[in-house]
């Protein structure tokens, strides 16, 4: 138990709540994204196993995350 002594109650709240809202802004970029092209990416990835909107979907949820992760640290 010695090892938990350091952590704070309110640290590990504010992790949680931060984590939370960085899944939702995520799913909500994919859906904002969706939107915007003119064909169903859900579609296009799983249905027609389109590699290359795979790729590219991935990529721009990566580099949303990175942006995410940057201004809740900050």
């Amino acid at each position: 138990m010695e090892m938990f002594a350091g952590l704070k109650l309110a640290g590990i709240i504010a992790t949680i709540v931060y984590s939370l809202l960085g899944l939702v802004l995520l799913i909500l970029s994919y859906v904002i994204v969706d939107r915007l092209t003119h064909f169903s990416l859900h579609e296009e990835v799983a249905e027609k196993q389109n590699i290359a909107v795979a790729i590219v979907i991935g990529a721009i949820l990566i580099a949303i995350s990175i942006i995410i992760a940057a201004v809740i640290t900050s």
